[in-house]
């Protein structure tokens, strides 16, 4: 994914004093840069414009366009920067100009905070608020994509971290989908005797590193987790300490891939059965069909169960947002596209496309692996989370990142590990605090 939704490393949002510096330096170099894509910001009739980081998706914003356009009178024209770094400077240095797009991919959490506090975003709250009498989102996200009680984000999907695996695999050595610690444990036991690594573990690209972090934190108490990323706990305190134990005698058995393992070998790898289990976003449904993968056939995933029993469920959600930049050259426009965007019609088309889940909570992914890990959601009564990566002040989580992908090269150990975030965290709140004031 990137840092405005799917996440590759990404450099850190602006502040509001950030933006201001560089927008008087950058906006020559930015103006000429318009003029050689066209003025592809610029209004064009029946459309509105969507600057986004991730150029895989177009053909599937146009395909919700094209059933937005029915709805409102806009279709969606995809505008794509293959480079994290320079979309998020683009946006950031724009935001407040006559180039903004007419619509923004963003990310939740601290990220929209951050980019919402610089100025220059719509407030979206009206639009949330019909959604909501309609049930078309969930109250419990409504902070993820809020600054100040304002929402200034709608959610783009909805993705659930999850563990995939084989399932002839599985089958063939005799497992079942774990639904206890212990269970999750004789699985991995098993595949390790059979010369198979239990798990992938990796950190290529810096940001996977946070995903056995927040999964083990929050399947030792997620109660512990919310407190942590809202500052009110450290990262020295015991749930923390567990759950790096943890993580670390999982690499001690040898039932994690190298940290220099790439996820994108993960759904071949699952194939091969060469290993056993894949933690990753359910967005992931998609590599696992361009690796000749049938969902429900060939694969499963279930989410990782509590370290103790009686311990609340929970599950880690993520979700970009779309943003209207205040000064957009079609703003009524890009207005009505975000007013339909959660529309059961629009979401069938773009929830197909992605085969994931859609923000929309009445709408049932089509991938039968997903609607299944839906259900799990719903009966069990799991705790939605925010994706450690968007869960506190951008600059904290990008250190933090860091350290974690240090860990897992076994270049420090738990205890020294935490310290060190830690100490970041003591810092980084009080300077976003400081900026808040």
């Amino acid at each position: 994914m990137s840092a405005s939704g799917r996440t590759r490393a990404a450099a850190a949002p602006l502040s509001r004093r950030g933006f201001l510096a560089v927008t008087a330096a950058g906006a020559a170099g930015l103006a000429i840069e318009g003029c050689a894509r066209g003025d592809s910001t610029s209004a064009r009739p029946g459309t509105t414009s969507l600057s986004n980081d991730n150029a895989t998706w177009d053909d599937g914003y146009r395909a919700a366009g094209r059933a937005l356009k029915t709805l409102t009178g806009y279709s969606l024209r995809p505008l794509s920067n293959p480079s994290v770094t320079s979309y998020q400077q683009v946006v950031q240095m724009t935001l407040q100009t006559s180039k903004a797009s007419d619509l923004v991919k963003w990310a939740s959490g601290y990220q929209l905070k951050r980019l919402a506090r610089a100025g220059g975003l719509t407030d979206l709250t009206g639009v949330w608020q019909r959604y909501a009498a309609k049930g078309w989102v969930r109250d419990a996200t409504r902070d993820t994509v809020s600054y100040r009680d304002k929402v200034y984000g709608i959610p783009l999907y909805e993705s659930y971290y999850v563990l995939f695996y084989s399932k002839a695999v599985f089958k063939k050595l005799g497992l079942a989908e774990p639904a206890t610690w212990d269970e999750l444990l004789h699985c991995a036991q098993t595949l390790k005797r059979n010369k198979i690594t239990p798990f992938l573990a990796s950190q290529v690209g810096g940001w996977p590193a946070i995903e056995w972090f927040q999964e083990l934190v929050t399947k030792v108490d997620p109660g512990f987790y919310r407190k942590l990323v809202a500052g009110q706990a450290s990262y020295t305190d015991p749930p923390a300490r567990q759950a790096m134990d943890i993580w670390q005698e999982f690499m001690r058995k040898g039932w994690t891939t190298p940290p220099d393992f790439d996820q994108a070998r993960g759904p071949g790898a699952l194939k091969a059965g060469t290993v056993g289990m894949f933690l990753h976003g359910t967005w992931q449904a998609q590599g696992m069909t361009a690796a000749g993968m049938k969902p429900g056939k060939d694969y499963g995933a279930f989410i990782l169960p509590t370290v103790r029993t009686g311990t609340p469920k929970s599950v880690i959600a993520e979700s970009g947002v779309f943003a209207v930049p205040s000064r957009a050259s079609s703003h009524g426009a890009a207005m009505k596209n975000v007013g339909a965007w959660l529309d059961p019609s629009v979401q069938r088309v773009w929830s197909d496309f992605l085969q994931d889940s859609s923000a929309n909570p009445m709408v049932p992914s089509a991938n039968p692996v997903v609607a299944g890990l839906q259900r799990d959601i719903a009966r069990e009564h799991r705790t939605p989370l925010i994706r450690y990566w968007e869960a506190s002040p951008p600059s904290l989580i990008q250190g933090n990142t860091d350290d974690l992908g240090g860990f897992m090269a076994g270049q420090t150990s738990p205890a020294t590990t935490l310290r060190r975030m830690q100490a970041r965290a003591h810092d980084e709140w009080a300077a976003w605090r400081r900026d808040e004031a």
